[in-house]
């Protein structure tokens, strides 16, 4: 499957979106990630910004240091259904499971509203 440049564009802003999300979330600085890396900064915000892609190494040391798994940064950025249901799914299963009906219930609606409104 082929993916044009924009594809590619939006793909690695989203994975940068996720990296400075899983960054805050652990409340760290730009440097201090750049440090436990051992890389610049500059690189840092370079990849949160979507300018460039990790490595597969990269990823391995960025999920140590957020302490999460590679997979974790890689469905969090995914624009498939599958891996956003997968998500989800992470996300119900540390509910009560009244909650998770709840939520089950508003998705339904939301997304009947949105299909109608097409």
């Amino acid at each position: 499957m082929s993916i044009d440049n924009n594809q590619h564009g939006e793909l690695f802003k989203s994975i940068g979106r996720t990296l400075a999300q899983r960054r805050e979330a652990k409340g760290l600085t730009q440097e201090q990630v750049a440090e436990a890396l051992q890389i610049g900064t500059e690189a840092v915000s370079r990849m949160e910004r979507g300018i460039t892609m990790p490595t597969v190494q990269r990823f391995a040391e960025l999920a140590e240091v957020y302490q999460c798994g590679i997979d974790d940064l890689l469905i969090s950025s995914s624009n498939r259904a599958s891996d956003q249901a997968e998500m989800i799914a992470q996300i119900l299963q540390t509910l009560p499971e009244a909650d998770r009906s709840m939520i089950v219930e508003v998705v339904k609606k939301i997304a009947g509203h949105l299909k109608d409104s097409l």
